[in-house]
């Protein structure tokens, strides 16, 4: 089964344990993140942008979500945004992510967005793949960047998404 447009919604307060506990398994992987601890909801409602914060369900379970934060308050950099997105590893590869990233683009596009980037780790080879295939490009690798409290210094890769409609003049 994978997940149908639908299936995709504005994340509420309510989604928020659940979608602590998603991030957490993401973090407790290793592959995600610096992080080792995932924000309260309090902390994670104030870094990430409401109106592009979503959760896809599957049997009425949230099973990923996906959210954007501002990279800068320059009126300049008003258009671009770094996001995240984690799914549940008993649902990993049954389209959740791809359709996060779809309804993600459908909602930032909409609200005047052109740039959304990200950083993944090198060994984070799902993550790579999902986003190229979702029209991501790596525009260049970090080289040792953070220290990550399992094995010392990483690299991470930098990825964009531009979107084909908004902010083109």
């Amino acid at each position: 089964m994978t997940v149908a447009p639908h299936d995709i919604r504005l994340m509420t307060t309510a989604d928020g344990p659940r979608v602590r506990e998603i991030y957490q398994a993401g973090l407790d992987g290793g592959l995600a993140s610096f992080e080792t601890i995932a924000p309260d909801w309090p902390a994670f409602d104030a870094g990430k942008l409401p109106e592009h914060r979503l959760v896809a369900e599957i049997d009425g379970v949230v099973a990923g979500w996906v959210a954007v934060s501002r990279v800068s308050a320059r009126p300049v950099y008003a258009g671009v945004v770094e996001h995240s997105v984690y799914v549940d590893p008993a649902v990993q590869g049954r389209g959740v992510g791809r359709a996060l990233l779809a309804a993600l683009f459908a909602s930032t596009e909409a609200a005047g967005i052109w740039t959304i980037q990200s950083g993944v780790f090198p060994v984070n080879t799902a993550s790579l793949r999902l986003h190229e295939r979702a029209g991501f490009r790596v525009v260049g690798v970090r080289e040792r960047v953070g220290r990550h409290p399992l094995d010392g210094w990483r690299d991470v890769v930098m990825i964009e998404r531009r979107s084909p409609t908004a902010g083109i003049d």
